[in-house]
Order: structure tokens, then sequence, then C-alpha cells
């Protein structure tokens, strides 16, 4: 892969990382919830399902996927009803400031790790992006490991820079609502319907 070529790949993954989605309140939810620190094992779990993606790409299977009506449905249905889910659990929440710190305490590492990794993975307009995201940047005539790697490594590179350091950020200044019970409503409200939304339109987009 050419320098220019990477930099053009560079610029086009920050686009798509800067570009909300379900990823990106996960990682929002996470840091209110857990911790600016902790929500990092979130973004790792929604990397290992980009990873995930490419490697099906990659191998064929993606196009498998986006040409089968039936496999596309299943995941995509499955995504959107597991966001769904995400978003009434966090509606249903009541406001408990000790409940809100045992669980800042309690959510361990694997949890958030998973949570953001079925996040991810169950999105198949994701691997239909890819489909049509990496030929841009592959050159079939050349190598494709190092091709591949040199993809896959800035891809995740610059999703784990947004994620943390833009989105987790971000939430950080919303802390101050956690710490009473009106705004703890409101911020589980504002989540809540956010995972809704976008399950939504995942399914009907």
């Amino acid at each position: 892969m050419t320098f220019s070529v990477w930099l053009a790949l560079l610029g086009a993954q920050a686009l798509i990382s800067f570009s909300p989605g379900a990823g990106a309140v996960n990682t929002m939810s996470n840091s209110l919830t857990v911790g600016f620190r902790r929500s990092m094992w979130g973004i790792l779990g929604q990397q290992v399902a980009l990873l995930v993606h490419i490697a099906v790409v990659a191998a064929g299977v993606g196009l498998l996927v986006a040409s089968s009506p039936v496999a596309f449905n299943v995941i995509r249905f499955g995504g959107a009803a597991y966001l769904v889910y995400l978003g009434i659990r966090k509606l249903l929440q009541r406001p408990d400031l000790e409940e809100q710190a045992a669980v800042r305490q309690a959510e361990g590492a694997f949890s958030l790790f998973r949570r953001g990794l079925w996040v991810n993975l169950l999105n198949p307009k994701a691997i239909v992006f890819f489909l049509a995201f990496i030929p841009q940047f592959i050159k079939p005539s050349e190598p494709l490991l190092g091709q591949y790697g040199v993809l896959a490594g800035t891809v995740v590179a610059i999703d784990v820079l947004v994620m943390w350091f833009f989105y987790a950020a971000a939430a950080k200044s919303f802390r101050r609502f956690t710490q009473n019970p009106r705004g703890q409503i409101v911020l589980n409200r504002v989540f809540g319907l956010l995972f809704v939304a976008v399950g939504i339109l995942l399914a009907v987009a």
C-alpha cells in the first residue's frame, strides 16, 4: 500500500469513525456508567468485531452474506433486536445513586468487552460497507496479507482514538448528571432512546 493510498484510507476511516452510530452510543453510555478509563474495554470489543468484519470480507464470506437476503436479514434483525433490548433496559433503569456506584464497581471488563463486540458484530451493513470500502485500498496484484494488515491496523487505530478520545471523553462532561436521580433519569432516557433509534434504523434502513 503506497503512502498516498494510506493517507486516503486514514482520512476515510476518520470520517467513518466520527459518524455517530451504535458503537458511539455504546461508548458514551459506558463512559458515563463505568468511567472513561474502563470504557476502553467496550471499545476493544467493538474493534474485535471490526476485525471480524474485515476478515469475513477478505475471506469472501462477506459477499455471500451480502448476496443472501436470508443471512443478511437474520443478522440485521438480530442486531436491531439487541440494540432495542439495550435501549429498553436503559429506559427502565431506575435512578439509584448507590446502585449506580455499585454497577460502576461491579461490571467487569469482559462484560463491557462482550457488549461492545455484539453491538458492532451484529451489523451486517458493516460487512456490506466493507465490501465497498476495502477494494478502494487493496490492489489484487500486490501481496494481500500486508495490505490487509495495514488496512486493519489503520481502521482499528483510528476507531479506538475517535471512540475513546472523542466520544468517551465527550461523555465525561455529563458525568455530573449521574450524581443525582433526576440527572440519571435524563441520561437513561437519552441513551435508551438512542439505542432504540439506532436499532430501528438498522432494521428499516
